[in-house]
């Protein structure tokens, strides 16, 4: 009998994909943990729909993901530090500091989570700090440390 499974199933497959396993099987595990479906035509037909809005979305997110990419390459964030002698700041900037000062002064949501420093900030200088938007896109924002006054 051919299943399409609805949650990955360890032994059988993942999410979406259809399989064939013996009636038995599908009658008593399959269908009554509602882990899959028969694959009928009407089934079938629902799968496909799902899969279509499925990549139309992951397109409209790259697309965002781009765009906002683009809007990153334009913006600059500037951070004010007390810094001791030679440039030096007290403590290091963290990506939790960055994300603050990015929607404060440019109205940019950034997770913290996907600003990635290559190492810690502890200088002042500008620097470009890359910001994972999407698997297949990062983002460059300039980072400007200054000495507080």
């Amino acid at each position: 009998m051919k299943v399409i499974l609805l949650q990955d199933v360890k032994s059988l497959g993942k999410k979406g994909e259809i399989v064939n396993v013996s009636d038995g099987y599908a009658r008593n595990f399959v269908l009554p943990k509602k882990l899959g479906v028969e694959a009928n035509s009407a089934n079938m037909n629902d799968l496909k729909l799902q899969k279509a809005n499925a990549d139309k979305v992951a397109q409209e997110q790259l697309a965002a993901a781009k765009e906002l990419a683009a809007l990153l390459e334009t913006k600059e964030v500037v951070l004010t530090m007390k810094a001791g002698e030679g440039g030096r700041v007290f403590g290091s900037v963290s990506s939790k500091e960055i994300a603050a000062a990015a929607k404060t002064q440019c109205g940019l949501e950034l997770d913290k989570k996907k600003i990635q420093l290559p190492d810690a900030i502890k200088a002042l200088g500008a620097y470009e700090v890359n910001v994972k938007l999407h698997t297949k896109v990062t983002g460059k924002l300039r980072v400007k440390v200054v000495e507080e006054n």
